[in-house]
């Protein structure tokens, strides 16, 4: 990681969450809005929710790729084995005489992938040794010191030890009122005084890096903590911090139309600024979770400003605006005019998150993202990269792959049961009758019986969806052709974040709709009532 500093086309989709977008809770702190009660939060809810466990689980067990591929990167990791013993520490010491953070890092790794482990593959063992490896810290640690770098430890292991606790949340044995304590007296402060004070030093002399860690460490945290009051303040130092960790000044300069977003740190060198996209995108992909949309915060700029550093470290050529900063506690004026070489291609497993957002998600178009995230396929994680190998807790082509964009976004991944809730008719379901009503049938999502790049719905009684003479209905399973045609859809995306709507394979163009509480396959209109009519929130 970092010490103290001495200091083609255009994206054709590259907008703001606009008409359609889905209508998320208003931003803690901001104008009119209020902060929601604890009990408002998602757990899990930080890198990963239920969901997408439910969807990694599916997906191995059935041995689809990417998945199986991102799984068997988790089980070769040394540190995801059962057998680990951790190493806790009183005082953790960046920077300086006697630095050993690095132990904290590798057995917080330890702990992250034995969770992942226990979360996708139920063995008991895992589960224990990442309960045990986090117990033992909470009860050990006391103290973080040494230089500067002091404040990048409580920020990387207060984010990735806060993770790895929220997937444990409930386990039996874990204390996690003790484990809560640990980040609030030794993490917390630290990440407090780092954001308001910068160590004494100028506000800019902090390269992006340095805030974007301390404020996944305070998001993660209360998070961890059901505290919103921390949340509002990370959230709210994304959207108007002075340093430069906030989106406005973490992507200074846009470029090419305002589609290509200047990383702060690409005139320094290229690790650097692929350790803060990693991390901006972490702080995103939280909030997100969370029902804070930041990923599309400011006309999608992080967006831009993740392609633009993808794009040049795939080898293409990046305009540069020359950057000017202030240094030291002196603020002595410095500047960059060129895009830094060095570094040039670094890999860090940080693209599959990013992707699937915009790519997948979103459907937008993101060709630099999407083709490094292909080249560092599968994604491994802590151990696995070089001297930043324990900066990401990674393996994201297991965790955050969500089919295609094409698919609807990789929304009705089978394996897993889902409810149909009506877009515009909210409170009402897909029920076992073929309408809607507030009664919400719980189907099952497996991989459609006529294409197995399709879908079909399965009620507990094994009765299928299916459409007849265009109406909704659900029926038993009679082997013919014709139903297995009549029981599978396509799924495309919805007019709102996360629905999906279900397209006939035997009757392309014709989709499931309601009129009224009455489900149909009508053939598509172009008009704004059809789409909201076809358009389901599975959940």
């Amino acid at each position: 990681m970092t010490s103290q500093p001495s200091r083609r086309s255009l994206l054709k989709a590259a907008v703001t969450v606009g008409a359609g977008a889905a209508v998320l809770p208003a931003l803690p702190g901001s104008a009119g809005a209020a902060v929601l009660p604890a009990a408002a939060l998602k757990h899990p809810g930080m890198l990963h929710t239920q969901a997408d466990f439910d969807r990694m689980r599916a997906q191995v067990n059935a041995g689809a790729q990417p998945w199986k591929a991102g799984w068997d990167r988790l089980v070769a990791n040394g540190r995801s084995k059962s057998t680990w013993k951790p190493r806790p520490l009183e005082t953790v010491i960046r920077g300086g005489t006697g630095q050993n953070n690095v132990q904290a890092s590798i057995d917080i790794a330890a702990a992250y992938q034995n969770a992942l482990r226990w979360k996708i593959s139920g063995e008991k063992a895992h589960g224990d040794t990442a309960r045990d490896i986090l117990n033992a810290w909470s009860g050990t640690l006391k103290t973080l010191t040494g230089n500067a770098d002091r404040y990048l430890a409580a920020g990387i292991q207060g984010w990735q030890f806060a993770n790895a606790a929220e997937i444990m949340r409930g386990y039996p044995g874990f204390d996690l009122e003790r484990f809560k304590r640990m980040l609030l007296t030794v993490f917390y402060p630290m990440n407090d005084r780092f954001l308001k004070e910068h160590n004494g030093a100028c506000i800019s002399n902090y390269w992006a890096n340095w805030d974007l860690c301390t404020m996944n460490s305070i998001l993660a945290i209360g998070i961890l903590c059901d505290d919103q009051a921390k949340i509002e303040q990370a959230v709210d130092y994304f959207r108007n911090g002075k340093g430069n960790g906030s989106i406005m000044n973490a992507v200074p300069f846009l470029h090419e139309n305002g589609t290509l977003g200047q990383w702060q740190e690409s005139g320094r060198d290229q690790g650097h600024s692929a350790v803060g996209v990693g991390w901006m995108g972490v702080f995103c992909e939280t909030a997100w979770n969370q029902g804070i949309d930041l990923y599309g915060y400011a006309g999608n700029r992080f967006m831009k400003g993740a392609e633009y550093v993808a794009r040049y470290n795939l080898g293409e050529t990046v305009p540069f605006t020359t950057y000017k900063w202030k240094n030291g506690t002196t603020c002595a004026s410095r500047e960059q005019t060129v895009i830094s070489a060095a570094g040039r291609g670094h890999v860090d497993p940080i693209w599959a998150m990013i992707y699937n957002h915009y790519g997948v998600r979103r459907g937008l178009d993101v060709p630099g993202i999407e083709a490094f995230s292909k080249k560092v396929a599968p994604e491994g994680g802590g151990g696995d990269y070089g001297g930043s190998q324990y900066d990401h807790l990674g393996f994201g082509t297991l965790t955050f792959t969500r089919a295609t964009a094409g698919d609807g976004g990789g929304l009705l991944a089978t394996g897993v049961s889902r409810t149909f809730e009506s877009v515009n008719d909210p409170k009402a379901y897909i029920t076992e009758s073929g309408g809607l009503g507030s009664d919400a049938l719980t189907l099952r999502v497996v991989p459609g019986l006529a294409d197995p790049k399709g879908y079909s719905l399965v009620d507990a009684e094994g009765r299928y969806l299916r459409h007849k003479n265009f109406l909704i209905r659900f029926d038993a399973n009679d082997g013919t052709a014709l139903f297995k045609r009549d029981v599978t859809f396509h799924a495309r995306r919805g007019t709102v974040v996360g629905s999906v709507r279900l397209e006939s394979v035997n009757y392309p163009g014709r989709f499931v709709r309601h009129r009224g509480d009455r489900l149909r396959l009508d053939k598509a209109e172009d008009t704004a009532l059809f789409r909201a009519d076809s358009s389901f929130r599975p959940a």
